[in-house]
Formats: structure tokens, C-alpha cells, sequence
């Protein structure tokens, strides 16, 4: 049984009192970040899903049940926080190395290894620019360009009018230029 977790320290978090949440924090900071660093392997993303955890906990206190233990209750939400972060990564992933491919392929002749390294540049210029964009307007982008989707079959893919997918592409475009034209040594001067 966990030290001072009771239902009363439990109602004083739902309620806000600033005391019982610094104690919370107190006492599973360490832990939570610890548990989310060996799982991500990186600092940054561990503080994030910490920041993400404690959130994650102060919302749903009033869903946890006095027969499990409250620290496994609290690692719980911290894995499955890391395992959403893992998901992403490996989506993240995936449409680089199908770009990668897609490029490649559009290529379609041997490249000399000069030509592989600013191959791989401009790949790595337009997956950074491209990741850059926020999602609302990468996702659009995605479907059309790299799927070779309608924007009839975009917008209900996103459930968004069609007027509203042919803004964000036009905004994604325009964004994309702007940050491609900082590579212009590798897109054509």
C-alpha cells in the first residue's frame, strides 16, 4: 500500500490543493521519468511523457480504483504514454523510408556515390522540412503527393470539406518552398 495515497490525498489532487499535488509529483517524478527514459532512450521525449504523465494522472484520479496500487496505477498511464510516443516514431519511420524508396525509385538510375550523398541531403532536407509543418497540414501533403490521393477522398479521410484540404495543401506548399528554398543548393539553385 502506498504511503499517504488515500482516498482523501486522492480527492485533494482531484480538488487542486497545490500541497498534495507537490507531494505527488514529489514522490513519483524520479520514477516516472526513470521508467520513461529506459523505454524511449531519450531525455527530451522523457521529460515530455513525465510532463505528459503527471497531466495524464491529475485527469483521471477520479478513475482509479483503491484495489490496485497506486503506483502501478501511475507506471500504467507512464507506459502506455511511452507506448503512444513508440507508435508515432515507428509511423515516423515508415513514410520516411517509403519516401526514401519513392525517390529513389523516381531516380531510376545508378547513382554515383557523389550523387547518393546529395541524394540522401535532399532527402534529409525535405523529410526536415516536411516534419516542420504541423500536422494538420503534413498529413494533407502525405495523402496527396506520396499516396496520389484525390482531395475528395483526402477530405473524407480527414472529415473536413474539400475547400478546407485545398487550403492546407496550398498553406503546406507554401511552407514547404519557403523551407526547401534554404536548401537551394540542393534543389536547383
Amino acid at each position: 500500500m502506498d504511503i499517504n495515497f488515500t482516498p482523501n490525498f486522492i480527492a485533494e489532487c482531484i480538488a487542486g490543493d497545490d500541497c498534495a499535488i507537490e507531494q505527488l509529483i514529489c514522490e513519483y517524478q524520479t520514477g516516472i521519468f526513470r521508467l520513461a527514459l529506459s523505454i524511449l532512450d531519450d531525455p527530451a521525449e522523457a521529460n515530455e511523457v513525465t510532463q505528459d504523465a503527471f497531466i495524464s494522472i491529475l485527469g483521471a484520479m477520479g478513475n482509479y480504483k483503491e484495489k490496485s496500487s497506486f503506483r502501478a496505477w501511475v507506471y500504467t498511464i507512464t507506459l502506455n504514454l511511452c507506448r503512444s510516443r513508440l507508435r508515432k516514431r515507428k509511423t515516423l519511420e515508415r513514410l520516411r523510408n517509403t519516401l526514401s524508396t519513392i525517390f529513389r525509385i523516381l531516380s531510376q538510375k545508378p547513382l554515383s556515390p557523389e550523387e547518393a550523398v546529395i541524394q540522401n541531403e535532399k532527402d534529409a532536407a525535405l523529410w526536415s522540412a516536411l516534419n516542420g509543418l504541423g500536422e494538420k497540414h503534413r498529413i494533407p501533403i502525405i495523402l496527396r503527393y506520396f499516396q496520389e490521393l484525390s482531395t475528395f477522398e483526402i477530405a473524407e479521410i480527414l472529415e473536413i470539406n474539400e475547400g478546407t484540404v485545398h487550403s492546407r495543401l496550398h498553406y503546406g506548399r507554401e511552407q514547404l518552398r519557403i523551407e526547401l528554398e534554404k536548401h537551394a543548393g540542393f534543389f536547383g539553385e
